[in-house]
């Protein structure tokens, strides 16, 4: 799945809300971080679990299974018990759509 872009139409996603969407077979977790969006693997790097389920602070990301911590921009392991990175994704905006290189 390499340079793929995915394009997703973000509609009325408000500051604070994220979207999973799939692709091919991948669960990719769009975020709103006060108008400015960002991609990621919908997937703890911890206990495999979606991370959509969890809660959206700022540019964290907490995941609801464990608590494990996440920043959405760079998809590093903030607070234990994750300890490894999630996949982050390139995300280019053209007004509703968000293009996102897989």
């Amino acid at each position: 799945m390499t340079n793929e872009i995915l394009s997703v139409d973000i509609g009325e996603l408000a500051p604070g809300e994220m979207k999973a969407v799939q692709h091919a077979g991948l669960s990719v977790l769009i975020c709103n971080v006060d108008g400015e969006f960002y991609a990621l693997e919908n997937e703890c790097s911890h206990a495999a679990v979606p991370l959509d389920e969890g809660t959206l602070r700022g540019c964290e990301l907490e995941c609801d299974f464990h608590g494990a911590l996440f920043d959405v921009r760079s998809g590093k392991a903030l607070a234990m018990p994750a300890t490894v990175a999630v996949r982050v994704f390139a995300v280019e905006r053209r007004g509703r759509v968000l293009s996102i290189r897989v």
